[in-house]
């Protein structure tokens, strides 16, 4: 168990206050920090023994200790997640991320076609799928999977935008996914000049609604926001059709693979397979690949995958797939000191988790022990690595309120 040092990541949408205060550095913060990476990813692997190794040297050079046997067959000898605490202070790119077996084609093509993994126009940098799993820590919103079309088509005829009456009365004869379908292709596909039309439409729709009071008054000012922010996109009427999600602290939702999402606003700790594929949608300068889009999106309408995990007591489990695990231990009340230390080593709690873990804190502070008798205190900002050789692991409050994550994979 070593201490793991995280890179910060400097996106434009990110927060000049959440990271740099969860890190004890000053605030705000000289540009806006989105996302601290907790890994072993190619672009930028987090570091150990005092930043004199990598944790990807970890993995090359002991990958038997690192893993673990069964373990470096499953992931050929590389960490299959990673875990990062996301400040969305403006909202991502409308998205979805492909299946394993979409993944491996795409990448076997790109490859083949000799596509260079930077190129913008290059969709699949891995041969991984990319499933993600957010847990909020403060008021988190985001838009998340096709809505049902009946209520979509409610949401339309509440706008009243005349501009769109084809469209609402197409998904009304068909409120299914095809009809998602077709409207979804219709509007990503439409010229420039049209969506130019429609948007500032759209937009003025949305005034009128919140001005009468309409039912879906976040939905409205969701649309305005972005439609101000990315004016003359397509992405706009897109989000039209998507789930409006606001997760309260410590709900999850998770994005499997063909899920359009956006995250709006707010912090959580999100946790996804270690890949980069990323199809886009829209809200986004950046290449739009809508053949390669509309063959990954999956447009079954429904609710919003949140999870509610499992276990009692302080430690929650979340495991929506093979990849990743997140493991969520919140202790509540306050530290009193010496007095209640023999009540804090009752309150060791089996995290029942094996292979190669990172723990981060992000309020108070947590001790961690392994099964070979090794303890570390993991303050608020600070991180650490547990390869698979150190066995069980326990957690237990040391400064309380406390609040943990522990990523592993999802083999159990």
């Amino acid at each position: 168990m070593e201490v793991l040092k995280g890179s910060v990541r400097t996106y434009t949408w990110g927060s000049r206050t959440h990271l740099a205060d969860l890190l004890g550095e000053e605030v705000p913060s000289p540009h806006p920090q989105a996302e601290l990476w907790l890994g072993a990813h190619r672009d930028e692997p987090s570091r150990i023994d005092g930043g004199a190794r990598t944790l990807a040297d970890v993995l090359a050079t002991d990958p038997q200790g690192a893993l673990g046997p069964a373990r470096r067959d499953r992931w050929t000898d590389k960490l299959p997640y990673l875990l990062k605490v996301l400040a969305a202070e403006e909202p991502l790119s409308l998205q979805a991320h492909p299946s394993a077996e979409q993944a491996e084609a795409g990448w076997a093509r790109e490859e083949a076609a000799g596509v260079p993994r930077t190129a913008a126009e290059r969709n699949y940098p891995d041969p991984l799928p990319k499933p993600e799993l957010l847990c909020a820590l403060t008021e988190f919103h985001a838009l998340a999977g096709f809505r049902p079309a009946a209520e979509t088509v409610r949401l339309l005829r509440a706008l009243d935008v005349r501009a769109l009456d084809h469209h609402t009365e197409l998904l009304a004869g068909q409120p299914d996914g095809d009809g998602l379908r077709a409207v979804f292709t219709t509007w990503i596909t439409l010229p420039q000049r049209a969506v130019d039309e429609l948007v500032p439409a759209l937009l003025e729709g949305c005034v009128a609604h919140l001005r009468a009071r309409g039912e879906f008054t976040a939905e409205a000012r969701t649309l305005l926001d972005l439609g101000e922010r990315y004016p003359g996109d397509a992405g706009v009427l897109a989000a039209l059709l998507l789930n409006r999600v606001a997760l309260a602290p410590g709900e999850c939702l998770y994005q499997p693979a063909g899920s359009p999402h956006s995250y709006l606003s707010g912090c959580g700790v999100e946790l996804m397979a270690n890949s980069d594929n990323v199809l886009r949608c829209g809200l986004t300068p950046k290449h739009v690949d809508v053949p390669e889009l509309l063959r990954v999106l999956d447009f079954t309408p429904g609710r919003p995958p949140l999870l509610h995990g499992e276990g009692t007591g302080p430690v929650t489990r979340f495991t929506p797939s093979e990849y990743f695990s997140l493991a969520r231990c919140a202790f509540d009340g306050t530290s009193t000191g010496e007095q209640d230390a023999e009540q804090d080593a009752e309150q060791d709690v089996e995290l029942g988790v094996e292979g190669p873990r990172i723990a981060v804190a992000v309020e108070g502070s947590v001790r961690l022990r392994t099964a070979r008798g090794q303890e570390h205190v993991v303050t608020r900002g600070t991180a650490v690595w547990v390869p698979a050789c150190d066995g069980p692991v326990t957690v237990a409050p040391v400064e309380r309120p406390a609040l943990a994550f522990v990523a592993a994979d999802g083999l159990g």
